[in-house]
């Protein structure tokens, strides 16, 4: 028996600044996890994948991650795509920085 579809959001990472990046409703993209389209369609997810692979000037390793329906939008389901979302994890900088000096 096939498993039942979970939502999804596409994501991948900034071709040029190597920042996790999603997949928008309205075929942008965003680092915001929050602003990404969850996608609650098999079929749509298969085709938004391939729209977001199209663009490698834009984005690199896209593929579909698990996501829920949040109080502000999409989150994360698994550890993974909650800590990818959150930037590096060596030292601050990027996201994580921003976070440091607000």
């Amino acid at each position: 028996m096939a498993r039942a579809f979970t939502p999804k959001v596409v994501t991948a990472n900034d071709l040029l600044e190597g920042d996790v990046i999603y997949l928008t409703a309205a075929d942008g993209w965003t680092r915001e996890l929050r602003e990404a389209e969850l996608i609650v369609d098999e079929a749509e997810a298969q085709l938004r994948l391939l729209a977001a692979q199209s663009q490698p000037q834009i984005a690199v390793g896209a593929y579909l991650a698990d996501a829920k329906a949040g109080e502000h939008g999409p989150e994360p389901v698994h550890f993974r795509e909650d800590f990818r979302r959150t930037g590096p994890s060596n030292y601050n900088h990027g996201k994580q920085e921003a976070v440091a000096n607000v």
